[in-house]
């Protein structure tokens, strides 16, 4: 620190929370710059599971300020649902922010996400559904609604209207749906206000501040580069920047600000939803990472896909996030495989290549060229030094740097918040 960045360097769920957590007890500031709740970030202290999907992960420590980016969309109902369990929990709120400048996510913008999606049929992206995309469009449309609009109903009453007859049109001539009552609207609206009004604040302003002070701050980023709107597998990609742009644009910070730059992978891949992927597994092994790795989302609970770890998508979240160094989590998921296998090339169209395709079609239709390393049968989730894992598994992770073109200076080996240990870059 002073800025250092989070960002998921596969298609989500790779462990940025537990990152996160570790990271943010020598912050003083943590800022979540993009997503909303169709991202969950899931911490194990102990005997206690927080399952975070709009809050900072930092929210856990008492002397860090925790602020909700302008580059995030934020579901009022949502987010007081989950302060309210953070409190009922013991967790002190008092240091959460939330930029004015953040997008709202509308009853109507669920609805639309949800018809949306039943409409595509077969060719569905594979939303959560959470009316992240919709709102998202708004914004790019310049006609969404933004936090501000909550510190003052009255005054923003005709923009909510405005904004709620729209979205009526298009569910009732694009998918037949009756629409929302607009003054129902605007009561669920002042009661969003009552609650979060003094939350509400220029989060960008604040950070200047901080970041003028010296005060170490934590950029938490949400999904992966992967599902990045420019960078991702287009289509199936969420509707923001979930990379290094994104911490940028999506908390209103300068590049000067930015000292390190944290790829969080994990030991293989997983991937919710519909896309391309390269390395996916349909057999027992592919079901043995499900298993051992718990492979659930922790929004929706759905089934993640896995595969072996692919070394051609990480090389390129590196190149085009910058990545100074990793995260390597749930090495230990590994444990008890005789043999290991690597993505370090595809081969398409009778050709091999080592870099990431831009089209879909290209993607789907690559065939990953693998190579074998030694797996290794000992536990490792007590392990809290390098040189405490067997060979095998200092090999794999010094293999895996090699094929990144980055070094892995955190590695986790279990769930547990004690269960990661630092590593100096070799």
């Amino acid at each position: 620190m002073p800025g250092t960045v989070i960002i998921g360097a596969q298609w989500g769920d790779e462990g940025k929370g537990k990152i996160t957590d570790l990271l943010a007890a020598e912050a003083d500031v943590v800022v979540r710059y993009s997503g909303g709740p169709n991202a969950g970030h899931t911490i194990v202290r102990g005997q206690n599971i927080y399952r975070l999907h709009h809050v900072p992960s930092g929210i856990l420590y008492p002397h860090v300020t925790c602020l909700l980016g302008n580059g995030m969309v934020i579901d009022p109902e949502n987010l007081l649902n989950e302060m309210d369990g953070l409190m009922e929990g013991g967790i002190d709120i008092s240091g959460l922010h939330i930029s004015d400048r953040a997008h709202l996510i509308m009853p109507y913008h669920r609805l639309l996400d949800r018809a949306s999606e039943t409409a595509r049929g077969r060719q569905a992206i594979g939303t959560t559904g959470r009316g992240i995309g919709p709102a998202y469009t708004d914004k790019a449309a310049r006609r969404g609604l933004r936090m501000h609009h909550l510190l003052d109903v009255g005054r923003a009453r005709d923009d909510i209207e405005r904004a709620c007859q729209l979205a009526n049109l298009q569910l009732k001539f694009r998918f037949d749906h009756p629409g929302l009552d607009v003054e129902e609207l605007i009561e669920q609206c002042q009661r969003w206000s009552a609650r979060l009004r003094p939350y509400i604040m220029d989060t960008a302003l604040f950070l200047d501040q901080a970041i003028e002070q010296g005060q170490k701050v934590l950029f938490e980023g949400a999904q992966g580069i992967l599902l990045d709107v420019d960078h991702g597998t287009f289509p199936f990609v969420t509707s923001t920047a979930t990379g290094i742009g994104g911490a940028l644009t999506g908390t209103g910070v300068g590049p000067q600000a930015l000292q390190r730059i944290v790829g969080i992978t994990k030991a293989y891949t997983t991937r919710v939803g519909a896309g391309p992927f390269p390395t996916e597994l349909f057999d027992a092994a592919g079901d043995r990472l499900v298993d051992q790795g718990h492979e659930f989302g922790t929004t929706t609970g759905r089934r993640r896909r896995t595969g072996w770890l692919d070394a051609v998508a990480l090389r390129y979240a590196v190149r085009v996030n910058g990545l100074t160094d990793l995260a390597l989590t749930k090495l230990d998921v590994l444990t008890g495989f005789p043999t290991l296998h690597v993505c370090t090339a595809y081969q398409v169209g009778g050709q091999k290549t080592t870099y990431f395709p831009a089209r879909t079609d290209q993607l789907a239709a690559c065939e990953p060229l693998f190579e074998a390393l030694p797996g290794w049968s000992e536990d490792i989730r007590d392990v809290r030094a390098f040189d405490q894992l067997p060979k095998a598994a200092q090999q794999y992770v010094q293999r895996l740097e090699q094929l990144a073109g980055a070094p892995v200076t955190i590695i986790s080996v279990g769930p547990d918040r004690d269960q990661t240990f630092l590593r100096a870059a070799e």
